[in-house]
């Protein structure tokens, strides 16, 4: 099983300990051991730092994945970066789009952190929600 996440890069770190709360949920419960994460933004932020410290601890694999080539901002979780086959061919203002169909396509569950209806975390949640992805909201 494989989770992903879709959340606004406002997204506040008072959300931090229920995103937590819902990855040892999965882990725990329905045998998650695999996750892919973006890289853009507070929620992505979140995601990784709580995923690189139960990673100390269980046995979990989780992915960056990244729309652009690695950068010197990517270095401190550069062991687990990935980028999707195919993207060095998108467009750059295409890529993030790109990345994140990937990651929904390949993810049986979603989390999100959608408190609006614009923007990229909205978008991609009502696409898991098409697709019938299972959907952990931790928005309002």
């Amino acid at each position: 099983m494989i989770c992903t996440f879709f959340g606004h890069s406002d997204t506040p770190e008072t959300v931090k300990p229920a995103l937590k709360a819902a990855i040892i949920e999965l882990m725990e419960k329905e045998n998650v051991t695999g996750f892919y994460v973006g890289n853009h933004g507070n929620f992505d932020r979140m995601a990784i730092s709580i995923l690189s410290e139960l990673e100390k601890t269980r046995s979990i694999r989780f992915f960056v994945v990244l729309a652009y080539q690695p950068t010197e901002k990517d270095a401190d979780y550069l062991a687990h970066t990935v980028l999707p086959d195919g993207i060095e061919a998108v467009p750059p203002r295409f890529a993030i789009n790109f990345r994140n169909r990937f990651m929904l396509e390949n993810a049986n569950i979603v989390i999100t952190y959608v408190t609006h209806s614009w923007g990229g975390a909205a978008k991609y949640k009502q696409m898991a929600e098409k697709k019938q992805k299972r959907i952990i909201e931790l928005g309002e």
